[in-house]
């Protein structure tokens, strides 16, 4: 007996073992990706998975590995993944986990101890002086103009403080602001009235959404997705 078993047991017959066990884990760890409950009745719910529509009854597992607990007016509870779950009648839900990104810009001092950097307003190339103490992106009405920002006519007028004292300005909305990698849309900022010189300054209505670290001489801008 044991000498049939083992010639049934040959290399060939081992390698379709193997094949067959690989694919009943290819099925096993299949992702199931979306889930709706379309349809209950008495111990049953006809489930879109995947976009295949399938009618479960209570106990019984789909070809994708979605076993139905139980059914009521509501919704169903279902087993996705080994974890149980209310699944509403007529949501669909997402059942991927999708990790956040993150986008980082590292800026350097330079010779003045400043933070300077290149970037983008409403999509035009800028220079930028990066200041946290600024509570606002600012620039003059020079630059604006370089700017193609009609600043007194979708602006609204308004005053600022700045190390000469009270400036007459115009609040606006820049469509765009970007560092690197990281934009930011409708993004509030001031145009100063005057032609003070100097770079624009990139202040914390940007800055305040972003986690900023500094070390040595770098300052990272990090934003999260």
């Amino acid at each position: 007996m044991f000498d049939v078993v083992a010639a049934l047991v040959s290399d060939g017959m081992s390698r379709l073992i193997l094949t067959l066990l690989i694919l009943c884990v290819s099925v096993a760890v299949h992702a199931v990706e979306k889930i709706e409950v379309q349809g209950l009745f008495s111990n049953k719910a006809v489930l879109l998975i995947d976009g295949t529509r399938h009618i479960l009854a209570v106990g019984k597992t789909s070809p994708e590995g979605v076993k139905l607990i139980s059914a009521n007016s509501r919704g169903a509870i279902l087993e996705v993944n080994g974890q149980q779950k209310q699944y509403n009648l007529g949501n669909t839900v997402s059942t991927s986990f999708t990790a956040r990104t993150s986008k980082k810009e590292t800026i350097y001092k330079n010779s003045g101890g400043m933070y300077m950097t290149f970037g983008n307003i409403n999509g035009r190339s800028v220079r930028f002086l990066v200041d946290t103490g600024a509570s606002a992106i600012a620039m003059n009405v020079d630059q604006a103009k370089k700017l193609g920002i009609l600043y007194d006519k979708i602006g609204t007028p308004a005053s600022v403080s700045t190390a000469s004292g009270l400036a007459k300005a115009y609040r606006i909305r820049l469509k765009s602001v970007s560092v690197g990698g990281i934009t930011q849309k409708n993004v509030e900022a001031f145009v100063i009235d005057g032609t003070h010189p100097g770079p624009i300054l990139l202040g914390m209505t940007f800055l305040g959404k972003l986690d900023v670290e500094h070390s040595g001489n770098a300052m990272t801008l990090l934003q999260k997705d």
